[in-house]
């Protein structure tokens, strides 16, 4: 298709229009918030720079259309998803060692904390959609589905296919919103079905696209945890800096090793001791992104006992090494 037939969302939204790069980079940072810091992966390119956007309370959308090859960065402590969409041309995109090319069948899904690298392909005008979503929005519906709060962030996998059904039902509600951003009727400028738009987005986010917390929600809701599964998240919360073993989770929770082991897989979908280790190695890279101590440092101080297995296993679950983390800071 002809780009030029696309229809640009959020076309009553102008933000800036320039052959100035830089008014790009800081409208971006303006428009979500200071959720996030933009550099270029290159030198500054001259062209079009465009960037139509709309901002509430616990989301933004952005169209940007620009050839500038960029680098996006979350800022600590504003815990954000993002959501990045083509809408014409394609995108070739990177996160923490994971590639995609963004197009209008493959959105790229970016967790809390993590860098994202943007090249927009050559040979075309590209435009494309990223949406910014509050963390606590997707803790929110993620309880409302499971019947508990994740006991650590949820981490989506990156590239989201939207051309099978389940990634097709989240590009439509997307589709929805910007109809309703663009709708001149005042009824749908109001927060309250913006909101009730983006949780409907989030809900199909979450049971379209694997993430971290994916076993929880075969089953569908659940009541609150038993007294034994909660005296036993808390032992974890209150000595996640000591050595546990799972006969000290049992004797916490006064059962036995049997029995809180079959609590966590039914519950929290994984062991004791696998949600132990999510829950360190979270906190540890909270840690490196907020201070420069030298990781060694830090691992030690959140109960590692071996950096050779604790490499190994941030790599797993953060899908880069902790040195890279400690690159961004």
């Amino acid at each position: 298709m002809d780009p030029t037939t696309v229809p640009t969302p959020l076309r009553n939204h102008l933000i800036t229009r320039s052959h100035n790069p830089a008014d790009l980079l800081n409208a971006a940072t303006r428009l979500f918030g200071g959720a996030i810091t933009t550099s270029p992966l290159d030198e500054l390119c001259g062209g079009d720079h465009e960037l139509r956007g709309v901002a509430a309370h616990d989301f933004a959308v952005g169209c940007f259309a620009s050839p500038l090859d960029v680098r996006v960065a979350s800022t600590e402590g504003r815990g954000s998803y993002f959501v990045n969409i083509g809408v014409s041309g394609a995108i070739s995109a990177s996160c923490g060692g994971r590639r995609a090319t963004l197009d209008a069948a493959t959105a790229g899904v970016v967790n809390p904390g993590d860098t994202q690298e943007l090249r927009p392909l050559r040979g075309g005008r590209t435009r494309f959609l990223g949406l910014r979503i509050d963390a606590a929005l997707v803790d929110q519906e993620f309880t409302a589905l499971t019947g508990h709060p994740p006991v650590s962030t949820v981490r989506f996998d990156f590239a989201l296919d939207l051309a099978e059904p389940k990634g097709r039902a989240v590009r439509l509600l997307v589709r929805s919103l910007l109809e309703q951003l663009d709708c001149g009727d005042p009824l749908f400028q109001r927060p309250e079905l913006q909101r009730s738009q983006l949780r409907c987005i989030v809900t199909a986010l979450l049971l379209a696209q694997p993430h971290s917390h994916t076993g929880e929600l075969r089953d569908g809701p659940r009541p609150g945890h038993p007294r034994s599964l909660r005296a036993a998240l808390a032992f974890v919360e209150a000595n996640l800096t000591e050595r546990i073993g799972l006969g000290d989770i049992a004797h916490a929770a006064h059962c036995s090793p049997r029995t809180i082991s079959s609590a966590f897989r039914d519950r929290l979908g994984l062991s004791p001791m696998a949600y132990v280790r999510n829950l360190r190695l979270d906190r540890i890279r909270a840690d490196i992104l907020a201070s420069t101590d030298p990781i060694g440092a830090i691992a030690y101080r959140w109960g590692v006992a071996h950096l050779g297995r604790f490499a190994a296993e941030y790599r797993d679950r953060f899908a880069e090494l902790p040195s890279d983390t400690a690159a961004r800071r």
